[in-house]
């Protein structure tokens, strides 16, 4: 299982003009974000001040990573970049010959 940090940014073409529209969708993409969390595929969520974006770190398999982030699609676009622990960091550090 991998872990991945999760770049996330909004599609404002397909995001409704109208406020009350855009506040339902916003709430029913925080009750997504917050399934995920408590499935445990989603460690960490945030959004950058200002808005228009922000980042997740998640944890699985790249099919279970590409599901989740399948999911958000159209509304979200999204950089996917697999990441190390520490340990392992320090263990490819260790190999270098």
């Amino acid at each position: 299982m991998g872990k991945y940090l999760v770049l996330w940014e909004t599609d404002e073409a397909r995001i409704p003009v109208d406020p009350q529209e855009k506040k339902t969708g916003y709430l029913a993409v925080i009750d997504m974000v917050r399934q995920d969390i408590k499935s445990g595929i989603l460690k960490d969520w945030g959004g950058f001040v200002g808005g228009g974006g922000g980042y997740a770190v998640a944890e699985g398999t790249e099919v279970e990573i590409g599901k989740t982030v399948t999911k958000y699609i159209p509304f979200f676009r999204f950089k996917v970049t697999p990441v190390t622990s520490l340990d392992q960091a320090e263990e490819v550090i260790k190999a270098i010959k």
